[in-house]
């Protein structure tokens, strides 16, 4: 890891929500303090993918018919949902995978849907093609630019277990969208004999009911956008390693994968396996830490700080800076899935939702 570690935490961790139902992975806050929560469709009974909390509920958003898809390639209702974002123009957009349980995806359910919060109507649909949602496509977390392009440009990560992974760019004006760092080195997951994940003291591998041990293979997944916009930070699921590219390289579309690729940089040892990344308006990078139940982040100067350590925070997930100060977190007991128990759902509920403050008052959202 590049530079010391502050061992104390920066502040203390405060409940949120607590959720009953199925694992949540995603969170993002409004600039007016709403929150939005969304649940992949991994095996548990999901009744909504995408809620908003409301006096303590979860209430379907944008509403329960959005939430109900006719099938697997339904370009008007949420399949899948793995991520959600609200953007520096205080829209709320939904990443869609189409895949439930992982399964591969068919035309119309991979898509990109944005929701003006000033109406809570779907304003945009944006679906991939086939070239760039893969049937094998794992979207998994995405991050916008609104200073880049006419209508303003996202990132997302595919984070596939079982295909090519890569960095996937999106014209919001146009809804054009392509691959870029196409099943390049520092999208993949790292061998086990580079990287062996532990949590909760035990290596973490996937331990089917019969059978050998295999190690986690989920590629790029965690993302985050400097705060000037010309680098994208991204890092494989396994790997405690982390990367960035230029944006300026991956917008370009003359420019070809070598030179694109000629722009990744090595960002070094991150000191652990990470989840979910997120930045703000200061330049500050954070990550979350799922084999140590934390959330660190990395100031301009390259130290690292301890935002969050506690034993509550099993598998942090995704984080959201918000308008109000706060850094807020999911964690959602991922690794004890049956599919890393030898078939045996080892989750305890409650899962939560946490926050931290992390700055004196509001922050600047770009």
């Amino acid at each position: 890891m590049n530079g010391p570690v502050r061992d104390e935490p920066l502040g203390e961790l405060e409940l949120v929500h607590t959720f009953t139902g199925p694992m949540p992975t995603g969170v993002s806050v409004s600039h007016t303090g709403r929150i939005f929560v969304n649940f992949p469709k991994w095996g548990d009974d999901v009744p909504a993918t995408v809620v908003e909390l409301r006096d303590g509920r979860e209430a379907p958003f944008p509403d329960e018919a959005w939430n109900r898809p006719a099938g697997d390639d339904d370009p008007g209702a949420f399949v899948s949902v793995q991520s959600i974002v609200v953007d520096p123009a205080d829209r709320l957009w939904v990443l869609d995978t189409g895949s439930p349980m992982f399964q591969p995806t068919s035309p119309g359910g991979p898509k990109l849907v944005r929701i003006d919060l000033d109406t809570d109507r779907v304003a945009q649909v944006i679906t991939f093609p086939t070239d760039v949602a893969l049937p094998s496509t794992y979207l998994n977390d995405v991050r916008f630019d609104l200073r880049r392009g006419e209508g303003g440009t996202a990132y997302v990560t595919d984070s596939s277990d079982s295909g090519p992974n890569g960095i996937i760019v999106v014209d919001l004006a146009s809804g054009a969208s392509w691959r870029r760092l196409h099943d390049h080195p520092s999208t993949r997951a790292e061998p086990l004999s580079h990287y062996r994940p532990v949590v909760e003291g035990r290596p973490l591998l996937e331990r089917p009911p019969d059978g050998p041990p295999k190690p986690i293979a989920m590629g790029a997944d965690g993302i985050a956008i400097s705060a000037d916009g010309a680098r994208l930070h991204y890092c494989p699921l396994a790997s405690r390693r982390w990367y960035s590219v230029a944006t300026d390289a991956l917008v370009d579309r003359t420019r070809d994968d070598a030179e694109v690729a000629a722009t990744v940089v090595d960002e070094g040892d991150k000191g652990g396996g990470s989840d979910g990344l997120e930045t703000d308006d200061a330049g500050r990078l954070y990550l979350t830490s799922y084999e140590h139940n934390a959330v660190l982040r990395r100031r301009p100067d390259g130290e690292y700080e301890t935002v969050a350590h506690d034993p509550r925070l099993l598998w942090p997930d995704t984080m959201s800076v918000a308008a109000d100060g706060y850094l807020y977190v999911t964690a959602n007991q991922l690794h004890r899935q049956p599919k890393y128990q030898r078939g045996q759902d080892l989750r305890r509920k409650p899962y939560a939702l946490f926050r931290i403050r992390i700055d004196a008052g509001p922050v600047r959202l770009r």
